[in-house]
């Protein structure tokens, strides 16, 4: 579900400028302060995942309900790193799965998710992709090759089941760091990032919630 790729050589002039950017600087990818997805593409790979926008503790918040389904959000949006490397965003969720084996194509599940991708836009099971996942089995901070895509799409535990639910967290993640560290490549641009909960290969059910994608200076 989930192949080109370009390599960027980090000059010493575009550091030089990287250093000199606002370091308040930030590009945001959605607050869901609109109250709509306009800016959002749909993709079903089965089933349709429901996605909406709702209030959840005093904050908007895009709220994704997965039963046996598998279908995400792609915004195409190109994202210069040497000016904004880091990823932020607000994740919640109501529960992780069963006892799934995360890292096999039947239990490639997963309650909350978040894509980076690299030269894609909705092929991007064929692109470079970080996938920043919320696990049920998998330790945090575990690493593997996603079970479809293999080593095109890397899976990254961010959070596990020894972490709350129905309790909001907020990440930050330096995607160059990260690319370099997973693919071994050095990137300065991205092409999109992409939303998915997904249930369909165990035949789960999952709600989560996200709120507020941006990109940072710091």
């Amino acid at each position: 579900m989930k192949t080109s790729y370009l390599q960027f050589p980090f000059t010493l002039a575009l550091l030089f400028s990287n250093a000199l950017a606002d370091s308040h600087q930030r590009i945001l990818i959605d607050n869901f302060a609109s109250g709509n997805l306009n800016q959002w593409t749909v993709q079903s790979f089965a089933g349709t995942t429901d996605y909406q926008i709702i209030s959840l503790d005093k904050q908007p918040a895009l709220r994704a309900v997965s039963h046996a389904s598998a279908s995400g959000l792609l915004k195409q949006q190109k994202i210069d790193l040497l000016q904004t490397p880091f990823l932020n965003w607000q994740w919640r969720i109501e529960n992780t799965l069963g006892k799934i084996n995360e890292q096999s194509q039947s239990g490639d599940d997963y309650s909350a998710r978040i894509y980076v991708i690299l030269d894609g836009g909705w092929t991007f099971w064929k692109t470079r992709a970080i996938n920043y996942v919320w696990a049920s089995n998998s330790p945090k901070d575990s690493r593997w090759p996603n079970a479809f895509a293999g080593h095109h799409a890397m899976m990254l535990a961010i959070r596990s089941r020894q972490d709350k639910s129905t309790t909001w967290y907020q990440e930050k993640r330096n995607i160059i760091e990260d690319f370099k560290a997973l693919h071994g490549i050095d990137i300065r641009y991205i092409d999109g990032i992409a939303i998915m909960t997904d249930t369909d290969n165990a035949g789960g059910n999952a709600t989560a919630y996200y709120g507020n994608i941006y990109f940072s200076a710091q």
